[in-house]
């Protein structure tokens, strides 16, 4: 099976990499910096060595690196998977937010996604099969203080993640939106929350895993998760 993951160098894209190369799965990754991207796929290879990782440097706010992207991965055959996670976070108020925080967002949050999947669609139309997750977040579904342009494009990724699920429905294709509440990663270390408090990113790695193992006429539609406790 061969498995696309963006923004796959750290956090929940190296989690969901790292539950796909446990079962030798072809697993390809790109992220925007090039050191931690290599090093990630070094470790999984280390530890996964019955698994192929492929790996390439990508800013995925650029429309043309992700059309290379794209082209590059098809190289290896048609994806079953595609896990559309790359991502950034910048909180904000809209009042308040620098000028142009929308449209710094906007590229890597939303297009990217947009981009990559249509330009691998007609691969996995022409096997008629495969499976498309868009990493949302519990900023999709409720607007919370401080969300700003980040929560505008993550209700954005649902809207799309709908849309397209309707659109391929009769295709054997599915579409997955996955809504994570606070979860573990880098991007917490150095804070004082408690790492018990709030989930694993290996929690929606699982998630998504088990999503991806069942028989073509059932699709999870969306994958919501939050810490035992509720959200931050």
């Amino acid at each position: 099976m061969i498995v696309v993951i963006t923004g796959a160098s750290k956090g929940l894209g190296k989690a969901i990499a790292e539950v796909f190369a446990k079962d030798g799965h072809t697993i390809l990754v790109c992220a925007r910096s090039e050191v931690q991207l290599y090093n990630m796929m070094q470790e999984l290879l280390n530890k996964y060595p019955q698994c192929t990782i492929k790996a390439r440097p990508v800013d995925m706010a650029i429309k043309d690196e992700v059309t290379s992207f794209a082209q590059w991965c098809l190289q290896y055959g048609n994806p079953d998977i595609l896990v559309n996670n790359a991502g950034q976070f910048i909180p904000g108020s809209v009042i308040t937010e620098a000028d142009g925080q929308l449209e710094q967002l906007m590229p890597v949050n939303l297009y990217s996604a947009y981009y990559l999947t249509r330009a691998l669609l007609p691969a996995m139309q022409q096997q008629k099969g495969g499976h498309i997750f868009n990493m949302c977040s519990i900023a999709s579904l409720k607007a919370y203080e401080n969300g700003g342009s980040y929560s505008i494009t993550k209700f954005a990724l649902a809207g799309f993640s709908k849309n397209l699920r309707e659109e391929l429905k009769n295709t054997g294709i599915k579409v997955t939106g996955i809504y994570p509440g606070a979860a573990y990663t880098d991007s917490w270390s150095g804070s004082d929350v408690n790492p018990n408090r709030i989930m694993e990113a290996a929690d929606v790695a699982a998630m998504v895993y088990a999503a991806a193992q069942l028989s073509p006429q059932a699709c999870v539609e969306d994958i919501v998760l939050r810490p035992q406790l509720g959200d931050l």
